[in-house]
């Protein structure tokens, strides 16, 4: 859904790699190629199954004459309207319609994506299809019989390359603007992850929420010229009424706590899928995957959290998202979850990623499974003792341990010994 912004292409090459990624991880791979054959490949995502419900009848989407297909689209995907937050950078395909005063909503769940422009002709929409990684398409805001989602190859040029580990997936950006929604690049921090710090994320959106400082709710020198002076002026917004009128969005807000979990749960599903297609070839090409070690070290420290930033003071949002989210929870015996919340000084009380429960991760190529099950085993019963990992303690080890022995499906007997 984002485009292409040549100007500082160069300019990312030069950049380091962070901290959580691996050698290499920018470099994009030949996913069109065989055995992955993205563009060939139909889908097996949650809009396809969504779409043939819809062509053979069996679901129905209901015309709303103000936000179009929007809400029957949330419902029938069972996203959240709480999960909405707004951004008004001009990052889209349709950002001449995006400005200050018309934001783009974006909502979400664990394997869809649903962007919003108001007055835009397209919804834009993106899933999560266990083999290939980000699936991208467009429905047109018309009323019809039977509305279609069109997938699209244009989201590529930027979803499908190194901002998004080399694979199809989904980046979040923290550019600051000036008064129009225009990018001011110069002053981009590059993709936003959990190991981005609170004060460098969330330029060019709309924050609602209490935190420490961050760069939402600028628009504009003059407002980057006050944050410097006073990181907090813009943040621990509850209203955004004063920046543009909110009754063209289907719900007020743009949640703090949503965000953090978006931005973990992205870059999270594109090391899924670099990990699986770079294993399919990897095998189809060697036959085994044994040159893979830094990829699943590195894919590995950021399932288990063990760069995140800490929080500088505690956040708190809106608790509709919070209920939202933590509705789906798999709880052990003892009533934990990996998607309960901490807030304080991590974003979750258990440093483990919620989407190791997910149908991508059990769809990943067997043998990369089988060592990254092997190795995460090894981390939590303190058999490993790399370095890198030292920063988990020896209570979140025992706690995760727990937790996957009780609620993770499949796994290997030795985990249950």
């Amino acid at each position: 859904m984002g485009k292409n912004y040549t100007v500082f292409a160069l300019a990312l090459l030069s950049l380091p790699l962070a901290a959580e990624d691996f050698q290499g991880s920018d470099h994009p791979l030949e996913y069109d190629q065989e055995p992955i054959k993205y563009s060939e490949t139909q889908p097996n995502d949650p809009v396809a199954a969504l779409q043939a419900k819809i062509l053979s009848g069996e679901v129905s989407l209901a015309w709303d004459e103000k936000f179009g297909y929007l809400p029957a689209v949330l419902d029938a995907f069972k996203v959240p309207r709480s999960s909405q937050m707004l951004v008004f950078s001009k990052s889209s395909l349709q950002r001449k319609n995006i400005s200050p005063d018309n934001p783009r909503a974006i909502f979400f769940n664990d394997d869809v994506y649903i962007g919003y422009v108001p007055g835009a002709p397209l919804m834009e929409i993106s899933a999560v299809d266990p083999v290939l990684g980000g699936t991208f398409y467009s429905m047109e805001l018309e009323k019809v019989r039977k509305p279609k989602f069109v997938r699209s190859s244009e989201c590529l040029s930027c979803h499908g390359g190194q901002r998004s580990l080399g694979v199809p997936g989904h980046i979040l950006r923290s550019v600051p603007t000036d008064e129009a929604g225009e990018l001011l690049t110069q002053e981009e921090v590059r993709d936003i992850n959990h190991c981005t710090p609170i004060a460098d994320r969330w330029a060019g959106w709309y924050v609602t929420g209490k935190s420490s400082a961050h760069r939402g709710n600028l628009i504009g020198e003059k407002d980057l010229a006050i944050y410097k002076d006073d990181p907090l002026a813009k943040a621990n917004a509850s209203d955004l009424s004063a920046y543009f009128d909110q009754s063209k969005h289907l719900t007020t807000g743009s949640d703090i706590v949503a965000f953090m979990v978006l931005e973990h749960q992205a870059h999270m599903h594109n090391y899924i899928a670099r990990l699986n297609i770079d294993a399919r070839q990897m095998l189809a090409a060697y036959g085994h995957v044994r040159y893979m070690r830094s990829q699943v070290n590195a894919f590995l420290r950021y399932l288990l959290f063990t760069e995140e930033a800490p929080l500088p003071s505690p956040i708190s949002g809106d608790p509709a998202y919070v209920q939202a989210f933590t509705a789906t929870a798999i709880r052990d015996s003892k009533g934990r979850s990996l998607r309960d919340f901490d807030l304080q000084t991590r974003m979750f009380k258990y440093p483990c990623s919620f989407l190791i429960y997910t149908q991508s991760f059990d769809a990943m190529a067997e043998p990369i499974k089988a060592v990254i099950l092997q190795k995460l085993f090894d981390i939590l019963t303190g058999k490993e003792t790399d370095a890198q990992f030292a920063k988990i303690t020896a209570e979140d080890r025992l706690a995760v341990l727990e937790l996957l022995r009780e609620t993770k499906k499949n796994l290997p007997d030795y985990w249950r010994n």
